[in-house]
């Protein structure tokens, strides 16, 4: 696999599709997996910090894109972290980007960013394994999805203190262009905002965990627009309307990662108390199966938090999450063993 073949494969319209196990490609061996985390980001949080450690989990992706020359590379924005994956010839870029990115967050934010890089060999002897799929949010905004345990694994060893990096407070500012963070509330329209993270089991195949993900999704697929959190351009208010542009708006919602899947599934979504308590009891009734763990956090407002170029110059990629905790609050909620995010 080339540098921009995670990009030239083809782009799922449909996020069921992502779901599926076999559209997923793996990995070359000497590529390289790299993991950012916030320490104690929910201490943080819990201290009404959201906003410095949402800036940087979205950081080290603006500063390896800027880095490796574009963004034409598979990563996920995890809210108080990232990963991403380079084709080898990236290890010396993505050193250096994430070393630097570490002491600027420490220096600017007291912050302590964990980093590392490892490859997928490496992964693979661990028993993991990482495979990408695109799903294209719109014509002009494409996410990779991640699945086979190995960002899951590999971000425990890095909590475990392996594979980690050490910052270069004497190396220079990343380069941060094109990031941006607004931070920009909306009201849920349904009822509430809900974050939802969803993991498998080491007991529940691949093929079981997709379907549990379908049924799942269904459920919030019966909601205005699947449950999108950001409103449509006639739902935007009035004085938004004026400071932004209709075609504009209507990028900015479609470009917005409100579903993803990384080692599991990742939602922010406008719905209705009902669809909530109906998503609950199948992840409860899987949950006492042993085929998943869950969490979820429910909130008034969805935020749209950071922005970074997308592999297209005439496009953006916009990150979402609740405005309450979101990700991290519904992460609480896991067993902290097995948690996506700490």
């Amino acid at each position: 696999m080339h540098s921009s073949d995670a990009q030239r494969a083809q782009a799922y319209r449909e996020f069921t599709h992502v779901l599926d196990p076999k559209v997923y490609e793996p990995l070359p061996g000497d590529w390289l997996i790299g993991i950012t985390d916030v320490v104690n980001s929910t201490g943080a949080i819990r201290a009404g910090r959201y906003e410095d450690v949402n800036y940087t989990g979205a950081s080290a992706i603006a500063a390896i894109g800027n880095a490796w020359g574009n963004f034409d590379f598979p990563f996920v924005f995890r809210g108080d972290g990232a990963a991403f994956a380079l084709p080898p010839e990236g290890a010396a870029t993505a050193a250096t980007a994430l070393r630097q990115v570490a002491a600027f967050v420490k220096d600017r934010f007291g912050l302590d960013l964990r980093i590392g890089l490892l490859t997928v060999q490496e992964i693979r002897a661990g028993g993991q394994d990482v495979r990408i799929a695109r799903y294209a949010a719109s014509d002009v905004a494409t996410y990779a999805m991640f699945a086979g345990g190995g960002l899951k694994w590999a971000e425990q060893q890095l909590k475990n203190g392996h594979y980690r990096l050490q910052p270069e407070m004497d190396g220079g500012e990343p380069d941060l262009t094109g990031l941006a963070c607004e931070w920009r509330p909306f009201a849920s329209r349904q009822g509430q905002i809900l974050s939802l993270l969803v993991e498998p089991t080491e007991r529940v195949t691949p093929e079981r965990f997709a379907a549990l993900a379908r049924d799942v999704i269904a459920v919030f697929d019966e909601g205005p627009r699947q449950s999108h959190p950001l409103p449509s351009v006639m739902g935007v208010p009035k004085d938004e309307r004026v400071r932004v542009a209709p075609e504009r708006w209507a990028g900015v919602a479609a470009n917005s990662d409100f579903r993803k899947y990384d080692d599991g599934l990742r939602l922010t979504v406008d719905c209705a108390v009902e669809q909530i308590d109906r998503a609950e009891a199948i992840l409860v009734a899987a949950r006492a199966r042993g085929e998943v763990i869950f969490g979820l956090h429910r909130q008034s407002h969805a935020l749209m938090t950071c922005l970074v170029p997308s592999a297209r110059p005439d496009a953006h990629l916009h990150f979402l999450d609740g405005m309450d905790g979101g990700y991290a609050k519904a992460a609480e909620m896991m067993d902290p063993r097995k948690r996506l995010s700490a």
